[in-house]
């Protein structure tokens, strides 16, 4: 079993198959099991197994994320200062285009 197929009971979904968001919530649910005053004790193991595969997916997931975040921003970036070049070049957008400013009203 891997932490992603943890499960704290019959018919609940591998972690790795969860939304983001449905992972979120389902770990309130453990975090609000853990604050209540009388923990069931039978569950208490497989709760804190579930929750920490929660978190380790979702720190996968923002990392995987993160990193993929940081390989775009500067390809984006890249391809704005080549959109501002050629806007401000002689014969930029309009001229390829074959747009005047005045043929455009």
């Amino acid at each position: 079993m891997t932490p992603g197929d943890v499960g704290t009971g019959a018919g609940e979904a591998p972690v790795a198959d969860l939304s983001f968001t449905a992972a979120s919530r389902e770990l309130d649910g453990i975090v609000e099991f853990f604050e209540r005053s009388e923990v069931d004790v039978d569950q208490l193991v497989a709760k804190l197994e579930r929750a920490t595969a929660i978190v380790d997916e979702l720190d996968r997931r923002i990392r995987r994320t993160r990193a993929q975040v940081e390989e775009l921003v500067p390809k984006l970036e890249a391809a704005g200062r080549a959109a501002e070049g050629d806007a401000g070049a002689p014969g930029g957008a309009a001229a390829a285009t074959g747009e005047d400013e005045d043929q455009l009203f």
